[in-house]
């Protein structure tokens, strides 16, 4: 895959998935921008050789200054992954904390949203762009006691398939994976029981590695990805049932 010279935004970068993702974009000559809020955010990038700019994804006016910042600084971003993303607590609808609830929708429903809306007038001048949303297994089948994490990430998922068709006259690739768990930091969100329902759930009988997420997400944001847009590919080691 030649993507040498690529600019591509990764938000979440600063660790997790959307660390394995820059890392191996960076790998392919990419030049890569991370926006992302966690203070470990430039010491990631500066290890990668890459570029750290802090952005709050629930933040319209957050994300379109740093959207500014990467084009004064690297160039426009023809290339984008949405990592970035919270689990939330883990409750019964009925006893779910409806601050939780807004913020879990407002950082992976809104913040994609968001930093979708900003980047995609550039791919379109352009004429080339590559989007990835990272969703959820959640998203397909909806897991117990993660109402909000759940729904965000169903939301992602039609919301990729909406912008997909939307750009589909162009060669603007809008897609999302639906990853199974993943050893992260976003565990440290979620109660042992919950976890262990996780894997107990995937027939692959363990989790996914951020690195095996990482390959996918590079093909889905490389030139040759040339044809599939508004999909979802599956992460979840089997757990899938559509």
């Amino acid at each position: 895959m030649d993507m040498q010279g690529q600019i591509a935004v990764v938000t979440g970068a600063a660790q997790g998935i959307g660390f394995a993702v820059a890392q191996a974009l960076v790998a392919k000559g990419v030049r890569v921008v991370s926006w992302d809020v966690d203070p470990g955010n430039v010491a990631a990038m500066a290890e990668l050789d890459g570029t750290a700019v802090t952005c709050d994804i629930t933040d319209l006016n957050s994300v379109t200054a740093a959207y500014q910042t990467t084009c004064d600084t690297v160039g426009v971003p023809l290339i984008c992954v949405n990592s970035a993303g919270i689990a939330g607590p883990n409750a019964p609808v009925a006893d779910y904390d409806v601050a939780a609830w807004h913020r879990v929708i407002d950082v992976n429903l809104n913040g994609t949203f968001y930093v979708n809306r900003t980047v995609v007038p550039g791919m379109m001048t352009a004429g080339y762009g590559r989007i990835l949303n990272v969703a959820s297994i959640a998203g397909k089948e909806g897991n117990p006691n993660a109402s909000a994490y759940s729904a965000s990430k169903a939301g992602v998922i039609a919301l990729t398939k909406s912008l997909g068709k939307e750009l589909a006259g162009q060669d603007i690739a809008v897609n999302c994976v639906t990853p199974a768990a993943a050893r992260t930091r976003i565990f440290d969100q979620m109660s042992q029981e919950h976890i262990d329902y996780m894997l107990s759930k995937i027939p692959r009988g363990r989790f996914l590695e951020v690195a095996e997420a990482a390959e996918m997400i590079v093909w889905a944001v490389s030139p040759e990805n040339s044809f599939t847009t508004g999909a979802v590919f599956d992460l979840s080691g089997g757990r899938a049932t559509y």
